[in-house]
């Protein structure tokens, strides 16, 4: 196991405390009257988030002098704000100093503000999968907030998400900016509605979404107040584009060009002694003094805890942990490698622990100049071989699936996986927290762990493990053990108590990843050069739908620039605007171009280009690029803990967006072909989540139509359209098809009105008629809706619980999305676990009885796919039929149909 987890970057908003920490304090000076109110509180704060935030990269960011774009849009920007009081101004030097010599980078961009700055910062570290946290006071912030962005107010010790976003102000994070438009700023001159308070602009936001629907509907605004918005409607893009924070500031320098340095601390005790900040030049000074001592800060917080980590040299002091190994009821595993390709991946290392508090390193494999010297690796493994073999010893460890596979490159079979604590967590709440063993020990056990990036560096300088010195590796290796087997006594009892939550892990999520871990080590078979040939096709239709473009649009341009297709769109052909971007600019986004596409020919090219340019990045360019040089196949990563809803996902390629339905998907699955001497079988459970939905209703009619084996879409089109079964017609059985996939997913009637193309006063009665003829079906999402706000969570068939944070939010927005989610989490969360519970069974059934005849190669959706000898096909597919639709009963068949091909395409 190898996952790390990159601490989140802290960017703070040095500007937004100035004021504050001067207020806050009382006027402190120096003997030489110097005031160092403001001095005191920006750096206290500061370096409280050094305490909080260990490993992370921090930035702080001060506005620069002179005026802003903002000023140049605006004449009267912040031309309420008094000067900044000279008492004030004479400590903005100081903090800067003193920031540097702590060894923080320290920003001050002219022309924008310390806002834009972060958010731009904040932009970059998003896009490349890396948290942040904003430290603030400043409200306006909360238009950053996301999922991967959180503010934290370090002077009032608050921190803001996307829940506290709609508790503070009623609204969520995405229409922070059209909320403080709507109330302006008087302190910054925003000229905002007359009147309009927060009340009105939350009110206005909850019953039209955005600014510009609001604006285009001032009309229904009655009153007062509705003269006051239609007067406004002039200003309000202005107040919008004054309150947007920026988010693609051209700056010279990135995140990566941002290293911590080295504290200065003769510069820092210089500072600290002008200043006469006497607590913090006694800290410096004791702290200079105990670095020389034997026993510093980092080994004194070890002992504290009593943590007993060993690096094992001594072959006589491993044979001592094998011999407690083989006595112990359970110890927690974990290997160190040399990649995180499991395919590629070679053992470095090996930890175990069995007490709390007591973990042991063997190092195999550090080869970095001046490395001591180390057991040889062959001769540990062949003397683990037989342990870890053992199905009978049983294994902890975080994330062994990993483990396994990397294990199975060294001809170890790991046997005896009896616990794994990222599944733990997983079926305990899916949502509650990642599953990676930083935020777990952090979570659950209020430690914040050694940091890969912490002991390995960051970026393209990042070593590997092999190239560590045991001194860093040693504790970090063992700590994994440690921290692995202390997750396990928190989370296993917890998971005992909660519904049937033990039973979901013990016999769906636990045993499942061996299975995932042998066909991971199967791999697929791709045939490159059909994809080759595909990739060739695919560019020459690219540039043939790029000349239609240039062509319809009368002019050339890059069909991949969002602003000049704007200004193509709607400055030269004068499409409607549907939608817009934050910013205020129209939207070219995916969604907007689909509902153009219906009335006009260039967004429907734009799409096509788009969906082709996708498809061979993707899949025809990458996947030759993914097959393996050993095995010269294909070896997909499949992850039991990232979906909410208990289904699979997958990586490197990911099978699950493939699509089905076009021609040039079908032409990818084309490539995923049967060796010699076999075929693909492709065995797909039919219209699985209807028949979930039937069985958890209880509805009579739909119960009757899966029963007697109808076509359950020409039956749903014979009640709602009022004609015999026979007398359907395609376009009839089309729309019923919308209708019973679209009400699973809790989709309103406009929602299938655009789906259709028919009125929303149709789509309604489709669904109004749809309802009568399925009372059991209202009934059920009417229950489960007030179960969720009741309990806060749903459940599958089999006790899986999703959890629903939102479900109450007071953002009707917010809290509808979590309704549906209510709706469709228990369906496609218990055929995610039927499907589980098939794979279990079904390769039980292959190993044991059909070892050389038949193997499971990919899990795609609700499909399992297999390579079987053509001699045994029959069979095969007979018996795989049999035990997929035995994986669950229900008051309804399960029906599965199994195709065969000379590839994916044929079978499927």
């Amino acid at each position: 196991m190898t996952e790390q987890k990159t601490p989140p970057v802290v960017l703070v908003d040095g500007s937004s405390y100035l004021f504050r920490a001067y207020h806050a304090l009382p006027p402190l000076t120096t003997s030489k009257d110097h005031p160092t109110g403001a001095i005191k509180g920006v750096i206290s704060m500061i370096r409280r988030l050094e305490q909080d935030f260990p490993g992370s990269k921090m930035v702080v960011v001060f506005d620069a002098k002179g005026k802003t774009f903002r000023h140049e849009m605006y004449e009267e920007y912040k031309a309420n704000r008094p000067p900044m009081p000279d008492d004030l101004a004479c400590q903005i030097q100081p903090i800067h100093e003193i920031v540097k010599a702590m060894g923080l980078p320290l920003l001050t961009v002219s022309g924008v503000e310390a806002d834009d700055v972060i958010g731009t910062l904040a932009n970059e570290a998003t896009s490349k999968g890396i948290d942040v946290v904003v430290s603030t006071g400043d409200k306006d912030m909360a238009q950053l907030v996301s999922d991967h962005v959180t503010l934290i107010n370090t002077m009032t010790e608050t921190r803001m998400n996307r829940d506290g976003v709609v508790e503070k102000f009623g609204v969520t994070p995405e229409q922070i900016i059209d909320y403080l438009a709507l109330v302006g700023d008087k302190v910054d001159n925003i000229p905002g509605v007359n009147k309009c308070g927060p009340k009105t602009a939350v009110k206005w936001l909850e019953s039209y979404k955005d600014l510009d629907t609001l604006i285009e509907h001032s009309g229904e605004i009655k009153g007062k107040i509705g003269e006051y918005l239609r007067e406004a409607t002039e200003t309000l893009p202005l107040s919008r584009e004054l309150a947007t924070i920026r988010t693609d500031v051209d700056l010279d320098f990135g995140l990566e060009d941002l290293e911590l340095r080295q504290q200065d601390d003769d510069k820092l005790l210089e500072l600290f002694r002008e200043y006469e900040l006497r607590s913090w030049i006694a800290e410096l000074e004791n702290d200079a003094a105990s670095s020389h001592s034997d026993n510093g800060p980092d080994q004194q917080k070890t002992a504290d805890i009593e943590k007993r980590y060993s690096v094992i040299t001594d072959q006589g002091e491993l044979d001592q942990w094998v011999k407690r190994l083989k006595a112990a009821d359970l110890f927690a595993f974990d290997t160190e490698t040399t990649s995180l390709r499991y395919m590629d991946a070679e053992v470095v290392g090996v930890s175990f622990a069995i007490e709390p508090g007591e973990a042991a390193y063997v190092p195999l494999g550090h080869d970095y100049m001046g490395a001591p010297e180390q057991l040889d690796r062959d001769t540990v493994l062949k003397q683990l071989k037989p342990l870890l073999e053992d199905p009978k010893l049983a294994k902890l460890g975080q994330n062994l699936k990993y483990d396994k596979n990397v294990l199975a490159n060294h001809d170890i079979n790991l046997e005896g996986i009896a616990e794994d604590t990222m599944l733990e967590s997983y079926v305990l709440n899916s949502v509650a927290t990642r599953h990676d063993m930083d935020s777990l020990a952090m979570q659950y056990l209020g430690e914040k762990t050694i940091t890969f990036e912490s002991i390995a560096g960051k970026g393209a300088k990042q070593l590997s493990f092999n190239q560590i010195e045991l001194e860093k590796a040693g504790p970090y290796a063992a700590e994994d053990a440690d921290i692995t087997l202390r997750l396990h006594h928190a989370l296993r009892p917890m998971l005992a108590d909660t519904g049937k939550l033990a039973s979901v892990y013990e016999t769906i999520d636990l045993p499942l990843v061996p299975v995932l871990s042998r066909m991971e080590q199967r791999g697929t078979l791709i045939n490159a050069s059909v994809l080759r040939k595909h990739s060739q096709e695919l560019a020459e239709r690219m540039a043939e739908l790029e000349q239609e473009a240039h062509e319809v649009a009368g002019e050339t341009f890059n069909l991949g620039s969002p602003k000049q297709l704007q200004a193509i769109f709607y400055d030269k052909m004068g499409l409607p605007v549907i939608k817009k971007t934050p910013k205020g600019a129209p939207s070219t986004a995916e969604p907007v171009l689909q509902e153009l596409a219906h009335d006009h020919e260039l967004p429907r090219l734009i799409l096509e280009h788009r969906s082709l340019s996708k498809l061979k990045s993707t899949y025809t360019d990458t996947l030759p690029e993914l097959i393996n040089h050993r095995t010269g196949r294909v070896h997909t990563s499949y992850h039991q803990a990232v979906t909410a809803t208990g289904r699979l996902s997958s990586s490197e390629p990911n099978l699950q967006n493939i699509p089905i339905r076009s021609e040039e998907g079908r032409r990818i699955r084309q490539a995923f072909i049967a060796p010699e001497g076999y075929k693909l079988v492709a065995a797909d459970y039919s219209q699985i989540e209807l028949r979930i939905m039937a069985h958890l209703s209880g509805d009579k009619g739909l119960l009757t139509a899966f029963e007697k084996g109808e076509d359950i879409h020409k039956a749903t089109a014979a009640e709602v359209f009022g004609v015999s079964v026979d007398g359907v017609s395609g376009d009839q059985r089309r729309s019923a098809k919308a209708i019973n996939f679209g009400l699973i997913y809790g989709m309103s009637a406009f929602g299938l009105s655009r789906q259709l193309d028919v009125s929303r006063k149709v789509a309604q009665q489709y669904i109004d008629r749809y309802f009568e003829r399925y009372p059991g079906v209202l009934k059920y999402m009417d229950n489960i809706r007030k179960q969720a706000h009741d309990d806060g969570f749903v459940e599958t068939l089999f006790g899986r619980r999703l959890y629903l944070p939102e479900i109450n939010a007071r953002n009707k927005q917010m809290q509808q999305a979590a309704e549906r989610t209510a709706i469709n989490a228990p369906m496609q969360g218990t055929a995610a676990d039927i499907i589980k519970r098939a794979m279990i069974e079904v390769e039980d059934w292959l190993l044991r009885e059909h070892g050389d005849e038949a193997r499971m190669t990919m899990q795609v959706h609700d499909e399992l796919i297999l390579e079987v000898k053509e001699s045994a096909l029959e069979k095969i597919r007979s018996g795989l039929e049999s035990r997929m639709s035995a994986a669950a009963e229900l008051d309804v068949p399960l029906l599965v149909e199994a195709g065969a091909g000379d590839n994916w395409d044929e079978a499927h």
